[in-house]
């Protein structure tokens, strides 16, 4: 899973960092440069990846997480950044979180509506009830309360961009994870309806689809499956492209649906999958 840098394919003014490298050079432009980023689950994984590229591209951020601490610790290694501890699933306490991200930096301009779990793996019929409902109260719930007050905000700001979390799971068949995939494919479906339906007011919607990526979430995901091992080795070679994406490179295409260079680009969910949803 280790990999390096390849300067030779890769501008090395923007290689992101590798599975075995916790470096990651600076960011080459300054795209986003005034913009208030508002990023969930910005306390690991992909949102904290995407907190630190979007503020290496000149955003102010607030770094929203259900684990305060973490929160707190991301956003004290960004200049600038705002620290809140929000559970998504409560939409009067997103409210709240996006108020005062207003209220701190005047406006919010970029939404990475990140915030998700995996549930439990389980056939479809062994599924508890509170499982399912876990899954898609912060999956689905979670994803509408944080459009709701977010595109409110941008209505009176003039516009933004809002990037959604879809997944793989969303535009393929995979085992034991309905609940994910049901929530998935809704974060796609919404994503094209708020799309379509605030166009006309400048806020543009788009949905990423990763492939598994090497984040916290994956990693306890494999570590409870039934061949933790076998299940990472399969992993290795899922994809067309073989080896693990890392959290920054989800960043990277975060980073530039944020910005307008995207500015054409909306109602689409892009798979970051490596080729494996076109076989």
């Amino acid at each position: 899973m280790a990999g390096s840098d390849r300067p030779g394919q890769i501008n090395p003014s923007i290689l992101m960092r590798s599975t075995g490298d916790s470096r990651r050079r600076q960011a080459a432009c300054y795209r986003l440069e005034g913009r208030v980023a508002f990023i969930t689950g910005g306390g690991a994984g992909l949102g904290e990846a995407t907190a630190i590229r979007l503020s290496e591209e000149g955003a102010n951020v607030a770094v929203v997480d259900i684990n305060g601490n973490e929160a707190d610790r991301v956003a004290a290694s960004i200049p600038g950044a705002l620290s809140l501890q929000v559970d998504v699933t409560d939409g009067t306490a997103v409210e709240r979180a996006i108020d005062a991200t207003v209220q701190h930096f005047g406006k919010v301009d970029i939404i990475f509506n990140n915030a998700g779990i995996a549930g439990e793996q389980q056939a479809l019929h062994e599924y508890t009830e509170e499982n399912w409902r876990a899954v898609n109260a912060l999956n689905g719930d979670g994803v509408f309360y944080v459009l709701k007050h977010g595109i409110t905000a941008m209505l009176k700001s003039g516009g933004g961009s809002i990037i959604n979390t879809s997944s793989t799971a969303a535009l393929t068949a995979q085992l034991n994870i309905s609940a994910y995939s049901y929530s998935k494919a809704g974060v796609t479906g919404i994503t094209r309806s708020a799309a379509v339906e605030y166009a006309k007011q400048g806020i543009r919607v788009n949905a990423i689809a990763p492939t598994a990526v090497l984040t916290p979430m994956v990693e306890a995901f494999i570590e409870t499956s039934e061949d933790p091992e076998g299940f990472r080795a399969e992993r290795e070679n899922w994809n067309p492209i073989p080896g693990w994406p890392v959290a920054e490179d989800v960043a990277a295409v975060v980073a530039f649906l944020a910005s307008d260079d995207a500015r054409w680009i909306t109602g689409h969910t892009l798979p970051m999958d490596g080729g494996y949803v076109v076989r």
